[in-house]
């Protein structure tokens, strides 16, 4: 009896560790523009955010404890009124590993500037996909679905598409409410707006350039290194087919806030003048951030 009991107990750990959480969210939340702030109050609502993020599983996959997606959410309070109501920024990134190596590739970067809504402490967070949920619900699992979607995009042609939809789905009940960052009309940089672009066919280059970029490039560095920088840059071509100067066009921001760096330490040293052809590509594509990738000309 014992022996079928340790067995049971084995079984569960195997079963629990197979269907672990997708993420692997760090967060962070200060307030450092309000004065007297209740570090506790702070705490307690880092700790709740934290535990939905990390606690839940998004998905019906089989996910290792390994293989969850390393993200962050820094949370900036800039208001707060005491009781309930809450005005914040969130910096969402998220991250995916390379194969063979030690390395994440950055694969979002993205700065809510609406990042407002209201909690109570001891309020339970709850979540369904098909339900209007309450405003911090609403965000969170709004972020997850995202970082999930934008994780398969980069292992599978079109992988994060149910991802996705489901994040449109959490948009389109909280146009309803009155909070900032779900109406297009409200700003051009918003959650509307990155979410309309991730399921826009217009700005499918952008989901296809992940795959292939990921998967197909930063993936085969450890077996050929040249060969894969090479295929990385005729891959980057592809993005000149996006019409960038579409209205709430949100996608080329975020590809480049999130890649700029790495574009540089992955196209400098390239044999003859490729990383000239690099350079020229990203100027034209990626104009604000030309200072970093002047290095590619020397």
């Amino acid at each position: 009896m014992r022996r079928i009991y340790v067995t049971i107990i084995l079984l569960s750990v195997s079963i629990a560790c197979v269907f672990a959480q997708e993420l692997n969210a760090r967060v962070e939340l200060s307030a450092p523009q309000l004065q007297n702030t209740n570090a506790r109050t702070l705490e307690l609502l880092q700790r709740v955010i934290s535990d939905f993020l990390n606690n839940r599983s998004w998905t019906d996959k089989a996910i290792r404890p390994e293989e969850r997606i390393d993200c962050s959410f820094n949370i900036i309070i800039t208001e707060y009124d005491g009781s309930k109501q809450y005005k914040a920024t969130a910096q969402v990134n998220s991250a995916r590993p390379v194969y063979g190596t030690n390395y994440n590739s950055p694969i979002l970067s993205f700065r809510d500037k609406y990042f407002n809504f209201s909690y109570v402490e001891g309020e339970q967070l709850d979540f369904n996909d098909n339900q209007n949920l309450g405003p911090l619900s609403s965000l969170l699992g709004f972020y997850a679905n995202i970082i999930i979607g934008m994780d398969m995009d980069s292992f599978r042609k079109s992988g994060g598409t149910a991802m996705f939809s489901k994040a449109r789905t959490i948009m389109n009940y909280s146009q309803s409410s009155q909070v900032e960052g779900w109406r297009g009309m409200e700003a051009m940089d918003n959650r509307y707006w990155l979410i309309t672009n991730l399921v826009d066919r217009i700005y499918m280059p952008y989901r296809e350039f992940s795959y292939s970029f990921h998967r197909e490039g930063l993936d085969n560095m450890v077996e050929n290194e040249a060969k894969a920088k090479g295929a990385m840059g005729e891959m980057m071509a592809r993005l000149k087919e996006v019409d960038r100067t579409n209205t709430g066009n949100v996608l080329t921001n975020v590809l480049f806030t999130a890649k700029s760096n790495e574009f540089v330490g992955i196209f400098s040293k390239m044999p003859g003048n490729e990383s000239v052809k690099i350079y020229n590509l990203l100027a034209e594509l990626d104009p604000a951030n030309i200072s970093k990738y002047e290095t590619l000309k020397k």
